[in-house]
């Protein structure tokens, strides 16, 4: 295959998936790393894809989110090692809030039966997963229900996180940078995301690698807004020294 024809192919499936990323491309088209690394430079210099970390995504495709299905299939390893990590930072007997998200929701999923702990989420996933705990008070914040990812938003939703305080918050993010903070694709989403950090004492974002470096269109916080990052060891120790200079801690499970 000759590069132009790879490089058409491999917008394609950056068009159809909403990313491509260099290790997985290699493989698929049988080249070094290096020679996808030059088809992505190539297609970022003709501004039809816009390469981040590891990858690259399509122009005009910040927005892209895969539906709930594919993201609970997606890095499911590296989610199960961050939300197994994650039990380390449960409050004692304390408040918590969970935040929409599957590895958020696997941490949920996870906790241990003594666990005794007031939850407040706004996922319809994590609230069924929990109802039947015997040591959870559970609250379900409300509001218009997204299809795509099962949270409550909009008013009613902010309404809620604006009347309490609680000891920790789980959080989840489409990307993550130093660069450009936090995001997510939505922004009914990002504005409840960005209550519920304002309405927690300390912030854990729970953030496979893969999201490192991705930039999506709504923008809800900064990395320095958050305390603790939980993600795998697929951030490299040079990553998550940066990361740790701008003081968040990083724990690389």
């Amino acid at each position: 295959m000759y590069a132009p024809e790879r490089q058409q192919e491999i917008l394609r499936l950056a068009r159809d998936g909403g990313r491509v990323d260099v290790v997985s491309l290699a493989e698929e088209f049988q080249v070094t790393a290096e020679t996808i690394r030059r088809d992505l430079k190539a297609l970022d210099r003709a501004g039809l894809v816009r390469r981040v970390h590891g990858g690259a995504i399509p122009v005009g495709r910040l927005d892209f989110e895969p539906d709930l299905a594919e993201r609970e299939t997606t890095a499911a390893d590296e989610k199960d090692r961050v939300a197994k990590a994650a039990l380390a930072e449960l409050p004692g007997e304390g408040t918590m809030i969970l935040d929409a998200g599957t590895t958020v929701a696997r941490m949920a999923a996870s906790l241990p039966l003594e666990a005794s702990l007031t939850v407040v989420t706004h996922s319809l996933p994590i609230a069924a997963r929990l109802a039947d705990h015997p040591g959870i008070q559970l609250h379900l914040v409300g509001g218009r229900v997204r299809h795509r990812t099962r949270a409550a938003v909009d008013a009613w939703a902010l309404r809620a996180y604006g009347e309490i305080r609680a000891d920790v918050l789980f959080v989840a993010a489409n990307g993550f940078s130093a660069e450009h903070g936090l995001t997510t694709p939505d922004l009914a989403e990002a504005a409840v995301k960005r209550a519920a950090l304002a309405a927690a004492r300390r912030v854990v974002l729970l953030a496979d690698s893969s999201k490192h470096g991705q930039e999506h269109f709504a923008r809800f916080g900064d990395l320095s807004d958050v305390d603790l990052l939980i993600t795998d060891s697929g951030l490299s120790p040079e990553d998550a020294l940066a990361i740790e200079r701008g003081g968040t801690e990083v724990v690389r499970a």
